[in-house]
Protein backbone atom coordinates (compact mmCIF):
# COMPACT_ATOMS: atom_id res chain seq x y z
CA UNK A 1 0.00 0.00 0.00
CA UNK A 2 1.43 3.34 -1.08
CA UNK A 3 -0.02 6.52 0.40
CA UNK A 4 -1.43 8.93 -2.14
CA UNK A 5 0.92 11.72 -0.99
CA UNK A 6 4.09 9.66 -1.54
CA UNK A 7 6.29 10.78 -4.41
CA UNK A 8 8.06 7.94 -6.20
CA UNK A 9 10.34 8.62 -9.14
CA UNK A 10 9.27 6.77 -12.31
CA UNK A 11 12.63 4.98 -12.53
CA UNK A 12 12.38 3.55 -9.01
CA UNK A 13 11.42 -0.12 -8.63
CA UNK A 14 8.91 -0.80 -5.86
CA UNK A 15 7.82 -4.42 -5.48
CA UNK A 16 4.31 -5.53 -4.57
CA UNK A 17 3.55 -5.62 -0.86
CA UNK A 18 5.56 -2.55 0.11
CA UNK A 19 3.96 -0.13 2.58
CA UNK A 20 4.92 3.50 2.04
CA UNK A 21 3.56 6.22 4.32
CA UNK A 22 2.44 9.78 3.78
CA UNK A 23 4.82 12.32 2.24
CA UNK A 24 7.56 9.75 1.60
CA UNK A 25 9.85 10.51 -1.33
CA UNK A 26 11.70 7.83 -3.29
CA UNK A 27 14.42 8.97 -5.66
CA UNK A 28 15.48 7.69 -9.08
CA UNK A 29 16.92 4.21 -9.59
CA UNK A 30 16.09 3.10 -6.07
CA UNK A 31 14.96 -0.49 -5.43
CA UNK A 32 12.52 -1.37 -2.65
CA UNK A 33 11.78 -5.06 -2.24
CA UNK A 34 8.68 -6.76 -0.91
CA UNK A 35 8.01 -6.85 2.85
CA UNK A 36 9.36 -3.34 3.45
CA UNK A 37 7.50 -0.69 5.44
CA UNK A 38 8.56 2.98 5.29
CA UNK A 39 7.05 5.50 7.70
CA UNK A 40 5.65 8.95 7.03
CA UNK A 41 7.96 11.73 5.92
CA UNK A 42 10.99 9.58 5.18
CA UNK A 43 13.22 10.65 2.29
CA UNK A 44 14.83 7.85 0.26
CA UNK A 45 17.25 9.35 -2.22
CA UNK A 46 18.56 7.91 -5.50
CA UNK A 47 20.26 4.52 -5.97
CA UNK A 48 19.22 3.12 -2.58
CA UNK A 49 18.52 -0.61 -2.07
CA UNK A 50 16.03 -1.61 0.63
CA UNK A 51 15.15 -5.26 1.16
CA UNK A 52 12.87 -6.92 3.70
CA UNK A 53 11.64 -7.89 6.10
CA UNK A 54 12.46 -4.30 7.10
CA UNK A 55 10.56 -1.61 8.98
CA UNK A 56 11.75 2.00 8.70
CA UNK A 57 10.13 4.67 10.87
CA UNK A 58 9.23 8.28 10.24
CA UNK A 59 11.25 11.28 9.03
CA UNK A 60 14.43 9.40 8.20
CA UNK A 61 16.83 10.57 5.48
CA UNK A 62 18.53 7.82 3.47
CA UNK A 63 21.29 8.95 1.13
CA UNK A 64 22.43 7.44 -2.19
CA UNK A 65 23.90 3.94 -2.42
CA UNK A 66 22.85 2.92 1.07
CA UNK A 67 21.94 -0.78 1.35
CA UNK A 68 19.23 -1.33 3.93
CA UNK A 69 17.93 -4.70 5.10
CA UNK A 70 20.25 -6.90 3.05
CA UNK A 71 20.92 -10.45 4.23
CA UNK A 72 23.86 -10.70 6.61
CA UNK A 73 27.39 -11.96 5.97
CA UNK A 74 27.27 -14.61 8.72
CA UNK A 75 28.12 -17.99 7.16
CA UNK A 76 25.47 -19.64 9.35
CA UNK A 77 22.73 -17.59 7.70
CA UNK A 78 20.55 -19.81 5.49
CA UNK A 79 17.87 -17.48 4.20
CA UNK A 80 15.73 -17.29 7.34
CA UNK A 81 13.18 -14.45 7.50
CA UNK A 82 15.08 -12.26 9.94
CA UNK A 83 14.40 -8.53 10.24
CA UNK A 84 15.76 -5.01 10.39
CA UNK A 85 13.94 -2.33 12.39
CA UNK A 86 14.93 1.33 12.05
CA UNK A 87 13.36 4.04 14.21
CA UNK A 88 12.62 7.69 13.50
CA UNK A 89 14.63 10.75 12.43
CA UNK A 90 17.81 8.90 11.56
CA UNK A 91 20.29 10.20 8.99
CA UNK A 92 21.76 7.32 7.00
CA UNK A 93 24.51 8.62 4.77
CA UNK A 94 26.00 7.38 1.50
CA UNK A 95 26.85 3.67 1.18
CA UNK A 96 25.84 2.74 4.73
CA UNK A 97 25.02 -0.97 5.09
CA UNK A 98 22.41 -2.19 7.57
CA UNK A 99 22.06 -5.99 7.62
CA UNK A 100 19.22 -8.08 9.00
CA UNK A 101 19.62 -10.32 12.05
CA UNK A 102 20.20 -14.06 12.46
CA UNK A 103 18.24 -16.81 14.14
CA UNK A 104 21.29 -17.54 16.32
CA UNK A 105 20.48 -14.31 18.19
CA UNK A 106 17.36 -12.15 18.38
CA UNK A 107 16.61 -12.43 14.69
CA UNK A 108 16.54 -8.66 14.32
CA UNK A 109 18.98 -5.79 13.86
CA UNK A 110 17.74 -2.63 15.57
CA UNK A 111 18.52 1.04 15.04
CA UNK A 112 16.81 3.50 17.40
CA UNK A 113 15.96 7.16 16.91
CA UNK A 114 17.90 10.33 16.04
CA UNK A 115 21.11 8.60 15.00
CA UNK A 116 23.72 9.75 12.48
CA UNK A 117 25.30 6.92 10.50
CA UNK A 118 28.09 8.42 8.40
CA UNK A 119 29.43 7.40 5.00
CA UNK A 120 30.10 3.68 4.52
CA UNK A 121 29.38 2.71 8.11
CA UNK A 122 28.70 -1.03 8.39
CA UNK A 123 26.07 -2.30 10.85
CA UNK A 124 26.20 -6.09 10.94
CA UNK A 125 23.62 -8.67 11.94
CA UNK A 126 21.91 -8.51 15.35
CA UNK A 127 23.44 -5.14 16.23
CA UNK A 128 21.46 -2.93 18.61
CA UNK A 129 21.99 0.83 18.27
CA UNK A 130 20.26 3.08 20.79
CA UNK A 131 19.25 6.71 20.34
CA UNK A 132 21.26 9.85 19.54
CA UNK A 133 24.43 7.98 18.52
CA UNK A 134 27.11 9.02 16.04
CA UNK A 135 28.57 6.19 13.94
CA UNK A 136 31.49 7.62 11.96
CA UNK A 137 32.70 7.21 8.39
CA UNK A 138 33.90 3.70 7.50
CA UNK A 139 33.32 2.40 11.01
CA UNK A 140 32.39 -1.26 11.52
CA UNK A 141 29.99 -2.68 14.09
CA UNK A 142 30.53 -6.45 14.09
CA UNK A 143 27.70 -8.87 14.67
CA UNK A 144 25.83 -8.77 17.98
CA UNK A 145 27.36 -5.40 18.98
CA UNK A 146 25.39 -3.04 21.23
CA UNK A 147 25.85 0.74 21.10
CA UNK A 148 24.23 2.68 23.95
CA UNK A 149 22.38 5.99 23.80
CA UNK A 150 24.43 9.11 23.03
CA UNK A 151 27.57 7.06 22.27
CA UNK A 152 30.03 7.88 19.52
CA UNK A 153 32.08 5.51 17.36
CA UNK A 154 34.37 7.62 15.23
CA UNK A 155 35.75 7.12 11.73
CA UNK A 156 37.60 3.94 10.76
CA UNK A 157 36.96 2.25 14.10
CA UNK A 158 36.02 -1.41 14.38
CA UNK A 159 33.96 -2.94 17.19
CA UNK A 160 34.50 -6.68 17.72
CA UNK A 161 31.42 -8.93 17.70
CA UNK A 162 29.54 -9.25 21.00
CA UNK A 163 31.09 -6.06 22.42
CA UNK A 164 29.13 -3.22 24.00
CA UNK A 165 29.88 0.47 23.59
CA UNK A 166 28.23 2.00 26.62
CA UNK A 167 25.92 4.99 26.78
CA UNK A 168 27.62 8.40 26.56
CA UNK A 169 30.97 6.78 25.74
CA UNK A 170 33.23 7.86 22.89
CA UNK A 171 35.47 5.67 20.75
CA UNK A 172 38.11 7.77 18.98
CA UNK A 173 38.95 7.31 15.32
CA UNK A 174 40.96 4.35 14.02
CA UNK A 175 40.34 2.33 17.19
CA UNK A 176 39.93 -1.43 17.51
CA UNK A 177 37.55 -2.34 20.34
CA UNK A 178 37.79 -5.98 21.47
CA UNK A 179 36.17 -5.63 24.92
CA UNK A 180 33.30 -3.57 26.28
CA UNK A 181 33.68 0.20 26.60
CA UNK A 182 31.89 1.15 29.85
CA UNK A 183 29.39 4.01 29.83
CA UNK A 184 30.82 7.55 29.95
CA UNK A 185 34.36 6.41 29.04
CA UNK A 186 36.63 7.91 26.39
CA UNK A 187 38.47 5.13 24.53
CA UNK A 188 41.14 5.21 21.86
CA UNK A 189 43.73 2.98 20.24
CA UNK A 190 44.45 -0.47 18.86
CA UNK A 191 43.51 -2.18 21.04
CA UNK A 192 41.34 0.55 22.57
CA UNK A 193 42.22 1.62 26.12
CA UNK A 194 40.47 4.09 28.46
CA UNK A 195 41.53 7.73 28.63
CA UNK A 196 39.17 9.06 31.29
CA UNK A 197 35.60 10.24 30.99
CA UNK A 198 33.95 11.59 27.86
CA UNK A 199 33.60 14.97 29.56
CA UNK A 200 32.77 16.96 26.44
CA UNK A 201 29.94 14.60 25.55
CA UNK A 202 28.63 14.53 29.10
CA UNK A 203 28.60 18.33 29.37
CA UNK A 204 26.85 18.63 26.02
CA UNK A 205 24.16 16.29 27.30
CA UNK A 206 23.45 18.30 30.44
CA UNK A 207 25.51 16.55 33.12
CA UNK A 208 26.23 19.04 35.92
CA UNK A 209 29.43 19.31 37.96
CA UNK A 210 28.26 17.33 41.04
CA UNK A 211 27.25 14.39 38.87
CA UNK A 212 30.49 14.63 36.88
CA UNK A 213 32.44 14.51 40.14
CA UNK A 214 30.54 11.36 41.12
CA UNK A 215 31.31 9.74 37.78
CA UNK A 216 34.97 10.69 38.15
CA UNK A 217 35.07 8.94 41.53
CA UNK A 218 33.45 5.88 40.00
CA UNK A 219 35.96 5.89 37.13
CA UNK A 220 38.85 6.09 39.58
CA UNK A 221 37.44 3.15 41.54
CA UNK A 222 37.41 1.05 38.37
CA UNK A 223 40.69 2.11 36.82
CA UNK A 224 42.97 3.70 39.41
CA UNK A 225 42.19 2.23 42.81
CA UNK A 226 44.13 -0.98 42.33
CA UNK A 227 41.06 -2.95 43.39
CA UNK A 228 39.71 -5.98 41.60
CA UNK A 229 36.38 -5.56 39.82
CA UNK A 230 34.82 -7.79 42.48
CA UNK A 231 35.96 -5.27 45.09
CA UNK A 232 34.81 -2.30 43.01
CA UNK A 233 31.26 -3.51 42.39
CA UNK A 234 29.89 -2.98 45.94
CA UNK A 235 31.49 0.48 46.08
CA UNK A 236 29.76 1.49 42.86
CA UNK A 237 26.48 -0.02 44.02
CA UNK A 238 26.59 2.17 47.11
CA UNK A 239 27.40 5.25 45.01
CA UNK A 240 24.50 4.46 42.68
CA UNK A 241 22.05 4.88 45.54
CA UNK A 242 22.87 8.60 45.53
CA UNK A 243 23.78 8.94 41.84
CA UNK A 244 21.61 6.74 39.56
CA UNK A 245 23.91 7.49 36.62
CA UNK A 246 26.58 5.39 38.35
CA UNK A 247 24.13 2.50 38.04
CA UNK A 248 24.97 2.24 34.34
CA UNK A 249 28.55 1.47 35.32
CA UNK A 250 27.33 -1.16 37.76
CA UNK A 251 25.28 -2.76 35.01
CA UNK A 252 28.26 -2.71 32.64
CA UNK A 253 30.46 -4.55 35.12
CA UNK A 254 27.77 -7.07 36.06
CA UNK A 255 26.61 -7.90 32.54
CA UNK A 256 29.81 -7.92 30.47
CA UNK A 257 30.54 -11.05 28.46
CA UNK A 258 33.95 -10.08 27.06
CA UNK A 259 35.21 -8.00 29.97
CA UNK A 260 35.86 -4.24 29.89
CA UNK A 261 38.73 -2.37 28.27
CA UNK A 262 41.67 -1.83 30.64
Amino acid sequence: MIHETAKIHPSAVVEDGVKIGANVTVGPFTYIGADVEIGDGTEVMSHVVIKGPTVIGQDNRIFPFAVIGEECQDKKYSGEATRLVVGDRNVIRESVQLHRGTTQDKGVTTVGNDNLLCVNAHVAHDVVIGDHTHIGNNSILGGHVTVGDHAGVMALSAIHPFCTVGAYSYVGGCSAVVQDVPPYVLAQGNHATPFGLNLVGLQRNGFEKPELHALRRAYKEIYRSGKTLAEVKPVLAEMAEEWPSVGLLCDALNNTERGIIR
